[in-house]
């Protein structure tokens, strides 16, 4: 899991990544400061190391001279071998509430530089004599390779069109929505699209996702909203991609904390919602898509303070992104995982953990294993204590009591995570179950909801699962598609297996694998 310096008071935030000759360019935001946007890079997607800062706040007086927020990277459409960085600015004259775009390019993805702005009709009609002429001299003195000269032809930065969304901190919550730019390129046309809000209706509803049209290079005309569902305060880091003639709408809703998407045939028609419409479960956020030779990929930054976001947050492996046959958008296990399988686990040595359970049954047969308990509650687990693995097997669940996964469990305590599998209804509910300290009398008893999430099944009571423990990340998938997705260090090693209570399950084509953690270098600030 890559993540800011350990202990300290910084964290990583929106993320955005691109793939170009073989390597991962990860770019985000550094919080809570926002003063500039790291880079780093990798060829795993998984181990990253930090380079050089690619972009940093404006000086006094600029329109990016308080905090830099969400960007993303694309290829320029005109000149050919230049990238082009779109982010948000916030400028101190309006204690951040006014956000605007801001560009910046590059010929090699490592060094960068701000495009010219017109900032001189935002200097404030009522600025003292001695403000405006120190502006006049700093404008007129060398700007580096930070800050190219104004150009009053500049179109940056962009700007809410008051024609079309909230511009003014006079509407809806007194602060303009115009943030998190992606940049979409197809058939000869580009088209900048952000967070923003509409300028009319209740006003936590008013988040859409705004556009801006590029009409020449470097041009941009407002347009009316992409998509304004009239339902969410924001729609943030919005992604727009085709996949086999269908165009997807990726969004991340605050109100949830989890990543949503929609879907049309064709841009300009009515986006729709499946009944299903979560990409990643509750605690993931900022989500962002970037194409490498397998096809698509969503990143995002998982937060271990889920209330605020702004500290304690990690960036966890990609997903690779596919379309089922219904046309539903889908997350999987990366395949770049693989790399740290390690030794299997002989499965067929498995055994109840509680001594004194309710007769349960424990039959191996080949690559079948065969569970039951009558009544109450007993877990079966395998040999031997594991820091990381990958869990794969098949679960038929046959009675109508329960079923689910233990793993990292300490065999004496039996503390560790216990993750519920609901077969019939499609459910899982993944706890962290340990002892507290001796004599705190019911603090003791240490119950913590970590995650849930929900799918549909075509076969109640049958599934084909995959839990992945590696490191501080966990995952688990069911029937192909990623369903929980999450972080926590509450507990890093135990005994691995199943559970059941009042039912009888059968377990074929299993297999446990022991996973090894990436190695770190001084510069590498990776996982585990």
């Amino acid at each position: 899991m890559y993540s800011e310096t350990e202990n300290s008071r910084k964290a990583i935030g929106d993320v955005d990544i691109i793939y170009h000759d073989g390597l991962y360019h990860l770019f985000h935001l550094v919080l809570p400061n926002h003063d500039f946007i790291a880079h780093a890079v990798s060829t795993t997607g998984i181990s990253w190391r930090r380079v050089n800062n690619a972009l940093f706040i404006g000086d006094p007086g600029s329109c990016d001279d308080l905090m830099l927020w969400t960007m993303a990277v694309s290829p320029d459409p005109h000149q050919r071998g230049r990238w082009r960085m779109f982010y948000t600015g916030l400028s101190r004259r309006e204690q951040g509430n006014v956000q605007r775009i801001g560009l910046a390019v590059s010929d090699d993805l490592f060094h960068w530089e701000k495009a010219p702005v017109n900032w001189t009709d935002h200097r404030g009609p009522h600025d003292p004599p001695a403000v405006l002429r120190a502006r006049e001299i700093a404008r007129q003195q060398p700007t580096g390779c930070r800050h190219a000269p104004e150009d009053p032809a500049s179109p940056f930065p962009l700007e809410a069109s008051p024609e079309f969304y909230e511009s003014s901190v006079d509407e809806g919550r007194q602060w303009v929505s115009f943030r998190d730019p992606y940049y979409y390129h197809e058939d000869g046309r580009g088209w900048l699209i952000m967070a923003a809000r509409t300028k009319d209706g209740p006003i936590v509803r008013r988040g859409c996702v705004g556009v801006m049209e590029e009409t020449a290079p470097g041009q941009f005309a407002p347009r009316p909203a992409l998509h304004h569902p009239g339902l969410y305060d924001d729609i943030e880091v919005p992604n727009l991609l085709k996949i086999d003639d269908e165009y997807y709408l990726i969004g991340s809703i605050r109100e949830d904390a989890k990543v949503r998407y929609w879907h049309t045939s064709k841009i300009g028609t009515p986006w729709r919602s499946y009944h299903d419409n979560v990409l990643l479960a509750q605690g993931n956020y900022a989500a962002r898509v970037c194409q490498d030779e397998h096809g698509w990929l969503l990143w995002n930054f998982f937060s271990l303070d889920a209330p605020d976001r702004t500290s304690n947050n990690l960036l966890p492996p990609p997903k690779r992104l596919y379309r089922t046959s219904e046309g539903l958008l889908r997350a999987k296990t990366y395949e770049g995982l693989d790399q740290w399988l390690g030794e299997q686990v002989e499965t067929r040595c498995v055994r109840p953990l509680l001594s004194d359970a309710h007769e349960p049954l424990c039959s191996v047969d080949g690559d079948t294993i065969e569970l039951a308990c009558d009544a109450g509650f007993q877990a079966f687990v395998f040999d031997g204590v594991i820091e990381s693995a990958r869990f794969n097997a098949k679960i038929d669940l046959y009675g109508l009591g329960k079923c689910g996964i233990v793993f990292r469990v300490d065999p004496d305590t039996q503390d560790g995570y216990y993750l519920s599998l609901d077969l019939l209804k499609g459910l899982a509910q993944l706890r962290a179950w340990h002892t507290g300290e001796p004599g705190s009398g019911e603090h003791m008893m240490q119950f913590r909801a970590l995650q849930g999430g929900n799918w549909h099944s075509d076969t109640p009571g049958s599934a084909e699962l995959s839990l992945i423990a590696f490191g501080h990340y966990l995952e688990l998938s069911v029937d192909g598609r990623v369903i929980l997705t999450l972080a926590d260090s509450t507990f890093s090693e135990g005994l691995f297996g199943v559970y059941v209570e009042s039912a009888r399950m059968q377990l074929s084509n299993v297999e446990l694998r022991i996973m090894h953690g990436p190695k770190q270098s001084a510069h590498h600030l990776v996982t585990g």
